[in-house]
């Protein structure tokens, strides 16, 4: 077991265990910071000048880095319950992440990074999502600039090889009228689209709700981003308002995915709700909204809220091979 393993796996027992968001994030933080150790012992001293690593993160990679299993670790593991298995496991069988972003718009790093990001982690697939033109903020994709992606992705794919894809796709706003941040028929060439609000997330639960079941309804959208908005780290943002039951139910009859956000400050839904969209009978994409590489490691922590309600591979396209997952879009034309 090596250090980054180790501390990925702890992260998702933290997660399991419904910890703190910081807690799990400490964890991430420090597995990114040792990815590129070479081989061999590392003393805990050592460890610890790397930055994001603390005494107890430290600790834990000098153990790993030995081969042997760390003690806080095997606690972890000692004290899961067997459904802690099966997150795992789910983790295990991801295919690909249907939201990640690249210097394109707010990432930080070029598309072809991000794809070899995602192809080294053992995903088949992956979805580049930049946002959509009014996020300004954000350096949205303007129609010319997504025409433009578009062939930068078929680019990236030409050279990858036929064991991975990067798809195309965007992570569009939902506008207040419900409709979506860009032209129809943009939208019917991309393979994946992502709605999510990013405005007035402080509207009134009936415009909110009537916004939302207009996006989820829409056709051209496969999966529904970060339902409430909310942030749970710093300063924080308190989640929308919403009727959870009518906007859940639009996406289960239209076949649109409801996201699993994995960022650490976000865990959207929160877990009533995702225990709602699941009694719904909604899809899942378990989703890492990446912004750079090393974040496409937090999904596993993404499947332990998945399992932990009861949810299998059937209900999460994240898990789906890349043909099922393009045939199987019921929210498509």
């Amino acid at each position: 077991m090596t250090p980054d393993e180790a501390l990925r796996r702890i992260a998702f027992l933290l997660e399991w265990r419904g910890a703190s968001p910081y807690r799990v994030r400490a964890f991430h933080t420090a597995a990114d910071a040792v990815r590129h150790l070479p081989p061999g012992p590392v003393a805990a001293a050592q460890a610890g000048r790397l930055h994001g690593v603390g005494p107890v993160t430290a600790e834990v990679i000098a153990q790993a880095s030995t081969g042997a299993v760390p003690g806080y670790l095997a606690r972890l593991q000692a004290e899961a319950d067997p459904q802690a298995r099966v997150g795992w496991d789910l983790a295990a069988r991801s295919t690909g992440d249907c939201h990640l972003h690249s210097d394109w718009s707010d990432g930080g790093s070029p598309l072809q990074d991000m794809a070899d990001a995602a192809r080294t982690l053992g995903h088949r697939w992956a979805v580049l999502t930049d946002h959509s033109p009014r996020l300004t903020i954000a350096h949205g994709l303007s129609r010319e600039r997504l025409e433009s992606q578009l062939e930068a992705v078929a680019a990236v794919n030409s050279r990858l090889g036929p064991d991975f894809r990067l798809l195309t796709g965007i992570e569009c706003d939902i506008l207040e009228d419900g409709s979506l941040d860009q032209d129809e028929d943009l939208l019917g060439r991309l393979d994946i689209v992502v709605a999510s609000v990013h405005s007035k997330l402080r509207s009134e639960p009936g415009p909110m709700t009537d916004r939302m079941v207009a996006a989820v309804r829409n056709p051209h959208v496969d999966v529904l981003g970060h339902c409430t908005g909310r942030i749970i780290t710093g300063r924080g943002r308190p989640q929308s308002r919403f009727d959870a039951e009518a906007v859940f139910t639009a996406c289960a009859q239209a076949g649109t995915a409801v996201e699993i956000n994995c960022r650490p400050e976000r865990r959207d839904p929160p877990d009533d709700l995702l225990v709602q969209a699941a009694a719904a009978g909604c899809r899942f994409a378990v989703d890492t909204d990446a912004h750079a590489p090393e974040q496409l490691h937090w999904q596993s922590t993404g499947y332990a809220r998945a399992a932990r309600v009861g949810l299998g591979s059937d209900r999460l396209i994240t898990t789906w091979p890349l043909e099922r997952l393009l045939t199987g879009r019921t929210g498509r034309p």
